[in-house]
């Protein structure tokens, strides 16, 4: 713990720490029927095969392949590649305001975010949130997705931290763990109250 007065930055994931994201979002308004709805997110549009854009395969690729598996559920499919956004309701409570209280006492903020290069491209334009932060490395962008120990070093490289610089705030426990084995302190956010008790803990709030 000896190195925890040196913590001077904290770099945040977005989905479920920022910002609450769910397919159910959208796919609730698209099929009426609950038990339909459960089996479509359980087989078809699911979070494991949503990853693979997070992990940086392109959307047409991934929406055709599925399209020809499903045909039946094609519109559905590109409902997901053009409403992306309806997956993401809202911030995630009392957290933004965490975001605005560090920036103005002039913590330096980064993020590092398991989120597909187009998605991103259709998101970071609707939340001006992200203007506060030094810069965001996208997994889908750079083809590495946490918990890999190679998006952790890069992202070192790239915000110009040293080991034990910053604390990452995440919601995935492996993606804690790595990220403390790969040169961060980590939180394991639950909620915006426990992580604001931890940064003042650390001096970076009041």
């Amino acid at each position: 713990m000896a190195n925890m007065t040196q913590i001077s930055t904290v770099v945040f994931d977005v989905g479920r720490v920022l910002f609450e994201w769910d397919l159910r979002h959208l796919f609730a308004k698209l099929i009426p029927d609950s038990e339909e709805l459960d089996w479509f997110l359980a087989h078809v549009v699911t979070p494991e095969w949503h990853f693979q854009h997070d992990a940086g395969r392109p959307l047409a690729d991934m929406t055709a392949e599925l399209t020809t598996q499903y045909p039946h559920y094609g519109p559905l499919i590109e409902a997901y590649r053009t409403r992306f956004n309806e997956t993401i309701p809202g911030p995630v409570p009392g957290s933004l305001d965490i975001v605005h209280d560090l920036a103005a006492q002039d913590v330096p903020l980064f993020a590092i975010t398991n989120f597909g290069a187009e998605f991103w491209d259709m998101f970071r334009p609707t939340q001006p949130i992200f203007d506060l932060f030094g810069d965001i490395v996208v997994s889908g962008v750079e083809k590495l997705a946490k918990p890999d120990p190679a998006i952790y070093a890069l992202a070192l490289e790239r915000f110009g931290l040293q080991p034990g610089e910053a604390i990452f705030v995440d919601d995935n426990h492996a993606n804690v763990v790595s990220a403390r084995a790969n040169g961060f302190a980590a939180h394991h956010f639950t909620d915006a109250g426990t992580l604001r008790a931890e940064l003042v803990g650390l001096g970076l709030l009041q």
